[in-house]
C-alpha cells in the first residue's frame, strides 16, 4: 500500500455563532472529515436518557466527545472507496502520541450489571464506526471519544485510504469543549 506524505489536506476551523462551539473540517481529494465539539452537558444528557448511570454518563461526557462526520464527496460514477479505521488515528497531547479511545475500550470497562444491553446498543449506534468504507456519495456520523478532560488541546493524525492508497494528515489545535 502506498503512503502519501502528510499535510496535503486542507483544514479549516470555525466557531458557530449561536452555540459558540468549534469545528474543524479537513478536506483531501474526495475525503471530508468534520469534528465538532459537544458540550459535556449535551453528552451527559444524551447518555442519561439512554439508561446510563450518572457516573458512567459523566465519565463519557468528560472524555472529550466530538461529533464526527465523514464523507466521500466523489460522484457516483467515480470508482474507489474511502476506508477509515479509527484504530490507525493518533493523538498528540502534551508531547505524547496515543490512540483515540474506541467504543470497544469503553464497552470493556463496563460490567454486565453496570450497563444494560439496551444502553450498550445505544452507545454503539451513537458512536462513529471504528471501521467504515465510504463509497462515492456516502457519508456517516457519530460521536468520537478522545479520552481527554474538558478544555484540553491536542493534534489529531487522521489516517484513511482512498482507492487503496493510504493517506494521513494532521488536524492541529483541536480543543475539547469546556464545561459551561
Amino acid at each position: 500500500m502506498l503512503i502519501v506524505a502528510p499535510a496535503m489536506a486542507g483544514v479549516t476551523q470555525s466557531v458557530d455563532d449561536q452555540t459558540d462551539l468549534a469545528s474543524w473540517k479537513m478536506h483531501d481529494g474526495n475525503f471530508e472529515l468534520e469534528l465538532t465539539q459537544l458540550l459535556p452537558d449535551q453528552t451527559r444528557a444524551f447518555f442519561l436518557a439512554r439508561g446510563f448511570s450518572k457516573e458512567i454518563a459523566n465519565a463519557i461526557a468528560t472524555a472529550c466527545i466530538m461529533q464526527t462526520i465523514g464523507r466521500n464527496s466523489a460522484e457516483q460514477e467515480v470508482p474507489g472507496s474511502i476506508d477509515v479505521d479509527l484504530k490507525q488515528w493518533r493523538m498528540l497531547h502534551d508531547g505524547a502520541e496515543s490512540p483515540i479511545k474506541l467504543k470497544k475500550q469503553w464497552d470493556s470497562e463496563w460490567s454486565a450489571g453496570e450497563v444494560s444491553d439496551a444502553a450498550r446498543l445505544a452507545f454503539r449506534w451513537a458512536t462513529f464506526p471504528t471501521q467504515q468504507d465510504f463509497a462515492p456519495g456516502d457519508y456517516g456520523w457519530g460521536m468520537t471519544s478522545f479520552g481527554l478532560a474538558p478544555g484540553e488541546r491536542f493534534d489529531l493524525k487522521v489516517v484513511w485510504s482512498a482507492a487503496g492508497v493510504e493517506k494521513e494528515s494532521w488536524i492541529r489545535g483541536i480543543q475539547c469543549a469546556e464545561e459551561r
